[in-house]
């Protein structure tokens, strides 16, 4: 069975195309020719039966991601499948399983059976871990074994990994000489740093890239190429070590379009205000438009608790620039681990952001549901008003915390509502 990015190649378009194309009101062969030449990829795994495929790129509706799983200090299975659940409830279009604690394959496993959204992992961080608890230390896991653990979550049927392919022998080495602020942030990019730096060896990962994408062939899954040297502050935004890593994904998306392999490109993490553009089109020109996974981006640094909306100013921009794929953050972001309220409130965050984008992207077809509330607004339907709304029941409960002098306006302006008064004056009127 050829992957979908080799079906579009040879002109066959596949039940997934078709089905992105309704979803997106575009037709399967725009579909067929975004994905054949990469600006459009489809989240789907080959052995996953349960999976509702999503198209990610040029010219469809933001996706968002929100991030679950696991940590050594909080490790309850039946939670993260809460997690994914109330995510997917909320809006997400993706689930990643980021877990460290506990048995991670069985986690995994259970996450994939909770929902029918496309699933992703970061195979290193299981490869890493399971070195420290076999072996003594995560600088002792083999080739084997990380190659070995991305077969397994293939088999899984994980439908997109995170592979820090641009973390290179060379970048780590000047990183070591001239140390950013920050440093590395990126967890799988630390774990591959180390190991570089104690073996004195490639990145497995870069090395032996060709027989990571016969890999991905054979199951199908999309490669999303991590930004491993992504800043971890404003101020390490957009220096050498992040464009040095860019370059190298660059070329990397060019040889998994080669070999028929779906691949996005994730993007910084931290940026200024005025850096969010220029990043998004950077890597765009880069990497030829492959669709662009950013975190955030987390535009200041003094908001621990509400990383959220920081994160959601950041998506906007970066949405707005051109960016396609939108990872939440919550308000833990920082400070712990989300709970179930704080997964809620970053998907919703996030969907404001992409959403927001959108409006200016794909013009009416994404504002429908904007013209409807503008128009219930209008005429004070408030029914309609809590039907059109992202989150309906936190508009419910607002609205029903006070107890209304008339049911047709609400507490903020009670008698003197603008609209009641001017329908009033508009109707008793003798224009």
């Amino acid at each position: 069975m050829p992957t979908q990015m080799k079906a579009a190649l040879e002109g066959y378009e596949t039940e997934e195309m078709r089905l992105v194309a309704e979803e997106e009101g575009e037709s399967p062969q725009s579909i067929r020719m975004r994905v054949a030449e990469g600006s459009v990829i489809i989240t789907r795994n080959i052995v996953r039966e349960n999976v509702h495929p999503i198209g990610i790129g040029k010219g469809l509706r933001i996706k968002v991601n929100a991030n679950i799983g696991t940590s050594p200090d909080l490790c309850d299975i039946n939670l993260e499948m809460e997690k994914a659940s109330v995510a997917v409830k909320y809006g997400a279009d993706t689930i990643m399983d980021l877990s460290t604690g506990g048995n991670l394959d069985e986690i995994r496993r259970a996450i994939l059976k909770t929902v029918k959204v496309p699933v992703g992992t970061v195979p290193i961080y299981q490869a890493a871990i399971e070195a420290a608890r076999n072996k003594g230390s995560i600088v002792y896991m083999s080739e084997d074994d990380i190659f070995n653990v991305i077969e397994r979550h293939a088999k899984d049927g994980v439908d997109f990994m995170t592979v820090h392919c641009g973390v290179t022998k060379d970048i780590v080495e000047k990183l070591a000489k001239q140390p950013r602020l920050m440093g590395i942030v990126s967890r799988g990019g630390v774990f591959l740093a180390a190991w570089m730096l104690h073996n004195s060896e490639e990145n497995p990962l870069y090395k032996n890239y060709d027989y990571l994408l016969e890999i991905a062939a054979k199951y199908d899954f999309a490669l999303s190429l991590g930004d491993g040297l992504r800043p971890g502050c404003i101020f390490d935004s957009t220096d050498y070590f992040q464009i040095q890593e860019l370059l190298t994904i660059g070329r990397l998306v060019e040889r998994a379009r080669q070999a028929g392999v779906q691949a996005m490109v994730e993007g910084p993490g931290h940026l200024p205000l005025n850096h969010v553009e220029a990043n998004v089109k950077l890597a765009k020109a880069i990497c030829k438009e492959a669709p662009f996974y950013v975190l955030g981006p987390v535009v200041t640094e003094i908001a621990p608790g509400y990383d959220h909306i920081v994160a959601a100013i950041g998506g906007a921009l970066a949405g707005l620039a051109g960016a396609d794929f939108l990872c939440y953050v919550t308000p833990s972001e920082h400070l712990g681990l989300p709970t179930v309220e704080d997964v809620r409130d970053g998907v919703i965050a996030a969907r404001i952001a992409a959403h927001a984008a959108d409006i200016v992207r794909l013009g009416p077809k994404a504002a429908a549901k904007d013209l409807e509330m503008a128009k219930a607004r209008a005429s004070l339907n408030w029914k309609k008003q809590i039907e059109n709304a992202i989150d309906p029941k936190r508009a419910m409960e607002i609205r029903g915390r006070v107890k209304l002098t008339s049911p047709e306006t609400c507490s903020m302006c009670s008698e003197y509502c603008a609209i009641k008064l001017l329908k009033d004056a508009l109707r008793t009127s003798c224009f």
